[in-house]
């Protein structure tokens, strides 16, 4: 779990960027061990007027361009929220081993929450899920972005 927290922090810290860029606050890290790299990516749908410009997309991107495959073997990737059903989609083909997260997104999760991509036996792969891992810090980034933003649409 160590380890977990260790690469969930850096997520938090992307998450963090992406609320100074007035993004949705969701971080995520990917990490390939075997090439010994490490990729941190935040929401940018806003900045990029991307509606994909997911963390979790934008993070399985450049990895993909810096190791010139797609295919993200023996990878693990860290994400603040629950990964959507997109970003999970993507998870699966881009062959991601594990994925790690700390708050579920009953709305939109498919990591179990609303949809369980993970265990679908229709699907060729099946990454294992580790979820709750610093939970309260990426629930409480969440809550608090969104209960400011509401504030600003009430007083404005």
């Amino acid at each position: 779990m160590e380890k977990h927290s260790k690469y969930m922090q850096m997520a938090l810290d992307e998450a963090k960027t992406a609320w100074d860029e007035d993004e949705v606050p969701v971080g995520a890290v990917l990490v390939l061990p075997d090439q010994d790299l490490i990729i941190k990516a935040h929401n940018r749908t806003i900045g990029l007027n991307d509606a994909a410009a997911h963390a979790e997309i934008l993070a399985l991107r450049e990895a993909g361009r810096v190791i010139g495959n797609y295919r993200l073997l023996n990878s693990v990737l860290y994400c603040t929220v629950e990964p959507c059903i997109m970003c999970m989609g993507a998870v699966i083909h881009a062959r991601v081993s594990k994925v790690v997260f700390g708050a579920p997104d009953l709305k939109w999760g498919a990591c179990g929450s609303l949809y369980d991509f993970a265990s679908d036996p229709g699907l060729n792969h099946h990454p294992e899920i580790v979820s709750g891992v610093c939970e309260e810090a990426c629930r409480t980034i969440m809550q608090e972005f969104f209960r400011l933003k509401r504030q600003g649409a009430k007083s404005g």
